[in-house]
C-alpha cells in the first residue's frame, strides 16, 4: 500500500508547491500598495485619475459627503518621491453665490508636450453634466481657471486619453442622456478645438460607456470598456480612431462597472477590472499579447466591499500604477513591475485559483 501511497503523495506536495510558486510571483509583481490618504475631509470618495507629469506622480478623485451631492469637488494630490502630499481641493461646482453643482468623475493627461490637463465634469446628473478642463504649467501644483468645454463636448468621461503619433489627442467620451452610447472626441490643439465622432453603438440593445484604448499597431485601435449587458465590450479601429467596426461583447464579465486598460512598451496590454457580474469585489489584473485574448494576471482585492473604477498608467521607468476607490472611503495606490507578471488561462469565464 505504501508503495502506491507515496508517489501521489509527492505528486500532491509538487502541485501545491507550485500553485504556492504561482501565488508569490503574482506577489512578487506588486511593488509597493499604499493609501493616498489616510483622513481627507470628505466623507466620501469615488472615480480617481493618475497621471505621470514631468515632475512626478499626480492623483485626483471627486470627494464630499456622497456621490451627487453638491459639495462634492474634484481633490487632487502629488507624490513627493517620498509621501503623497495632502489632498486638496483643486475645482467645485460653484457656479454663483446661491447655486452649486457636484462635480464628477476626473481625468489627468499629461501630452508629450504642454501643460498637465485636468478634465472634469459638473452638473446634477451624468445625463446632464458638462464637461470643464483646466490646466497645470506646473505639474499639479497650481491650477489656471477652469473653463468649460464647448456644447456637446464633454472630454474623457472616465478614463485617460490617448496621444497619437500625430499629436492629435484622443478622448474616450460617452453619454447617457439617450441610453449609453459611447463616442470619441479629438483634439488636435490640447484642448482648444474640437471634432466629435457620431456613437458606436445604439445605447440599447448594447448599452456601454466609459471605454479604454488599447494601441494594437500603428493606427490600430482597441476600445473596451463597461456595459449593462454584464460583459465588458470591444471595438477596434483600423485608422487611429476616424472610424470603428462593430462593437461586440467579449467573454470577459462586468459588474456594470468601471474598468481602465492600458498598452505596455513592451506591446502587452494589462486591464483592470472587476471579474464577476455582481458587486464591485474583487478586483483583478487581466494580460493579453493581443488585445483580445485575456489572461489571469493578479486578485487586488477579494474580500467583501467596494473596490472600483481603476486607472492604470505605466510610468516611464517601466512601472505600472493603478489607482481605485477602496470602499469609497480612501484611494488606493498600487505599483507593480509588469515584466513580472504572467498569465494563467481563464476557463468558463471563471477566474482560476
Amino acid at each position: 500500500m505504501k508503495v502506491f501511497v507515496w508517489p501521489w503523495f509527492i505528486f500532491a506536495m509538487i502541485f501545491l508547491h507550485l500553485g504556492r510558486f504561482e501565488m508569490l510571483a503574482a506577489d512578487a509583481a506588486v511593488v509597493n500598495a499604499e493609501f493616498i490618504f489616510e483622513k481627507a475631509p470628505f466623507r466620501q470618495c469615488h472615480a480617481s485619475t493618475i497621471a505621470e507629469a514631468r515632475n512626478g506622480l499626480v492623483a485626483a478623485w471627486f470627494g464630499g459627503t456622497r456621490e451627487k451631492n453638491q459639495d462634492v469637488g474634484i481633490w487632487l494630490s502629488r507624490y513627493d518621491n517620498v509621501n503623497w502630499t495632502p489632498p486638496t481641493e483643486v475645482a467645485n461646482g460653484v457656479q454663483s453665490a446661491t447655486t452649486r453643482q457636484p462635480c464628477w468623475n476626473p481625468v489627468l493627461f499629461q501630452p508629450r508636450k504642454g501643460p498637465l490637463l485636468l478634465f472634469y465634469k459638473v452638473g446634477p446628473n451624468p445625463s446632464e453634466w458638462w464637461g470643464m478642463l483646466t490646466q497645470s504649467e506646473d505639474g499639479g501644483r497650481t491650477w489656471g481657471k477652469p473653463r468649460r468645454l464647448p456644447d456637446g463636448i464633454l472630454g474623457p468621461i472616465k478614463n485617460k486619453s490617448i496621444q497619437l503619433a500625430n499629436g492629435d489627442i484622443l478622448c474616450r467620451s460617452s453619454t447617457e442622456d439617450h441610453g449609453w452610447r459611447v463616442h470619441f472626441e479629438r483634439t488636435t490643439d490640447a484642448g482648444a478645438g474640437w471634432q466629435k465622432s457620431e456613437p458606436v453603438n445604439d445605447g440599447l440593445k448594447l448599452a456601454a460607456i466609459q471605454q479604454s484604448i488599447l494601441s494594437l499597431s500603428e493606427g490600430h485601435l482597441q476600445a473596451v470598456g463597461r456595459t449593462r449587458q454584464q460583459r465588458i465590450f470591444e471595438i477596434s479601429s483600423l485608422d487611429g480612431g476616424k472610424t470603428w467596426d462593430e462593437m461586440r461583447l467579449t467573454q470577459l464579465p462586468n459588474p456594470n462597472s468601471g474598468i481602465d486598460a492600458v498598452t505596455l512598451k513592451d506591446g502587452r496590454h494589462l486591464l483592470v477590472y472587476n471579474h464577476t457580474v455582481r458587486n464591485r469585489s474583487p478586483l483583478n489584473v487581466a494580460l493579453s499579447a493581443d488585445g483580445k485574448a485575456w489572461e489571469a494576471a493578479l486578485v487586488l482585492e477579494d474580500t467583501p466591499g467596494e473596490f472600483s473604477y481603476p486607472a492604470i498608467i505605466q510610468t516611464a521607468d517601466g512601472l505600472a500604477h493603478i489607482t481605485y476607490t477602496w470602499k469609497r472611503q480612501r484611494v488606493k495606490h498600487v505599483v507593480l513591475d509588469p515584466g513580472k507578471l504572467k498569465g494563467k488561462p481563464i476557463r468558463d469565464e471563471a477566474w482560476p485559483e
